[in-house]
């Protein structure tokens, strides 16, 4: 079986052209960004903070950076997953990168639904200002009162009731739906009993945020932090009415489209969280042959040798696990590549939090403050090992698929 995990030279130079820009023009401004969200309203955007994400966004579409994640399109640069992947990685390094090229969970995601599957109608009112960055959105699947990482258990009520669907119920993590410019959300409910098969009882229907009868109730802590303006919340519906064609597909369709949009996200994230692994590495690097105790550099004491080359090595390792997952997404068959992107969904999380970690550990009490990047990373690639399914369900997904190559019995 022939792999490539590289990319084509044209793609060579158009990353080169990304990671320039982050290095040169995006992370030079994080701090003063971050800085801006406890001023006021921490649910809207400061007039400082908008001229600076707004000032990126503009720079990137005027020179073409723009949209990378359209790799199954006759829009954008028509990138296989596995080119994708490295701008993914670059986009990583930091927390701006991925929106200031449009390239932002969970819109793209939302974006490729509203492509494939969308009615004309959504696609102009939703989709066109998706990919002009114009507004957000969310992706509404977890809920409170059942186990979710079992999509089955979803519950929301979705009942028919003349040319509408009505719908009660709550989630919560919605990730995104605290930013001031979401307005649509894509939302797994329940349409049908157990008159139908498990997997035929889910439906996924796009859902106005500014419509009647949706409360947030609050924002979720991520280890004590709101992830203000983007945040994850808690939403109530009580009694929604939405046009019944706004269903996606029709009724019981719903697990089909979430297998279609979960499995490049997946990718996405974890080539994200490595270069989260790589900003780290290079942080404590540096930090190695800066300071100084016990007459010596810190790269000179105890093993930090051996934690540098490690890291490095765990890294190389997760890299091109994903790449192998990316390359599977690209042959066309999701069910080949689903053992693949479960195993790079444990691993490089965890990696990147080894490398966050360790990093932290040679900054001293520094690493665990506001005063390096490091602490926040920690807390949003942790929140990744729970995110699109925890680590324990993904790991019963690859042990299925090893099993079942002895058995012809189902595991």
């Amino acid at each position: 079986m022939n792999m490539s995990f590289g990319l084509r030279e044209e793609n060579r130079a158009l990353l080169q052209r990304v990671a320039d820009m982050i290095r040169d023009e995006i992370m030079p401004l994080e701090e003063e960004y971050q800085a801006e969200i406890d001023k006021g309203d921490r649910w809207q955007y400061t007039e400082r903070q908008a001229e600076i994400l707004e000032g990126l966004k503009a720079k990137a579409k005027a020179a073409g950076l723009w949209n990378f994640w359209l790799t199954d399109s006759d829009k954008g640069f028509g990138l296989t997953t596995v080119e994708y992947a490295y701008f993914a990685e670059e986009m990583g390094k930091t927390p701006l990168g991925a929106e200031v090229f449009n390239c932002s969970a969970p819109d793209t995601g939302n974006m490729e639904v509203f492509e494939r599957y969308g009615s004309n109608e959504m696609k102009e009112r939703w989709l066109k200002p998706l990919l002009n960055g114009e507004i957000r959105s969310a992706y509404l699947m977890t809920e409170p009162d059942v186990a979710s990482s079992d999509a089955t258990n979803v519950s929301m009520s979705c009942v028919r009731d003349g040319n509408d669907y009505v719908l009660n119920g709550e989630k919560w993590w919605s990730s995104g739906a605290g930013d001031p410019r979401c307005q649509v959300y894509i939302v797994m409910v329940k349409t049908a009993g157990d008159e139908q098969p498990k997997h035929k009882r889910q439906s996924m229907i796009v859902v106005p945020a500014d419509a009647p009868g949706i409360e947030i109730l609050r924002p979720m802590h991520v280890y004590g932090h709101d992830d203000a303006p983007h945040g994850h919340m808690h939403i109530r519906f009580s009694n929604v009415r939405i046009p019944a064609e706004n269903i996606l597909l029709g009724e019981g369709r719903g697990f089909e489209i979430a297998q279609g949009r979960l499995g490049p996200g997946r990718i996405h994230h974890c080539m994200r969280a490595i270069g989260q692994a790589e900003s780290a590495l290079e942080q404590m690097c540096k930090r190695s042959l800066q300071r100084e105790a016990f007459g010596k550099k810190l790269a000179q004491l105890g093993a930090n040798y051996d934690i540098i080359a490690e890291c490095r090595m765990e890294i190389e390792m997760a890299r091109l696990l994903c790449l192998k997952a990316a390359w599977y997404m690209d042959q066309g068959d999701a069910r080949a590549a689903a053992p693949w992107i479960s195993q790079i969904k444990v691993v490089a999380p965890r990696v990147a939090l080894k490398v966050i970690d360790e990093a932290v550990q040679m900054f001293g009490g520094q690493g665990v403050s506001q005063d390096t990047p490091l602490a926040t990373a920690w807390t949003h690639v942790r929140t990744l090992r729970l995110a699109d399914g925890p680590d324990a369900v993904h790991r019963r997904q690859v042990a299925r698929a090893e099993l079942k190559k002895h058995t012809q019995e189902k595991v």
